[in-house]
């Protein structure tokens, strides 16, 4: 798969919805919760994203319910969705090994110090 890197909120949403089904609240929560904090995705930003991962194939609905008269829709990840997930994961797991050995040589060849 010679596609473009996910970008990092499209990386954690794709990841929250790799274990199952959520509603867009429980992504939400998911996503700043594997982040450390680092990204919170507010509403809107996170339906636009949702709007074009669904028209990309990588996500779709799975269901709604009411809780509390609110409707919930949840979404899953498609074959696809988990197809560029798991390309996007062995990409990452590439440029972190490349980087580690790097480093390790470049703190063998200063003795050390760093």
């Amino acid at each position: 798969m010679n596609e473009r890197p996910l970008q990092e909120p499209t990386f954690l949403l794709l990841t929250a919805l790799a274990d199952g089904p959520r509603h867009g609240y429980g992504i939400m929560t998911d996503v700043e919760r594997m982040s450390g904090g680092r990204v919170k995705l507010r509403a809107g930003t996170l339906y636009a994203a949702l709007d074009r991962v669904v028209s990309e194939g990588l996500v779709e609905a799975d269901r709604e319910e009411v809780v509390d008269g609110r409707l919930r829709r949840y979404y899953r990840l498609t074959p696809l969705g988990g197809d560029r997930l798991a390309a996007e994961v062995e990409r990452l797991q590439h440029n972190v090994a490349v980087a580690a050995k790097r480093l390790k040589r470049r703190h063998r060849a200063i003795g050390g110090l760093a």
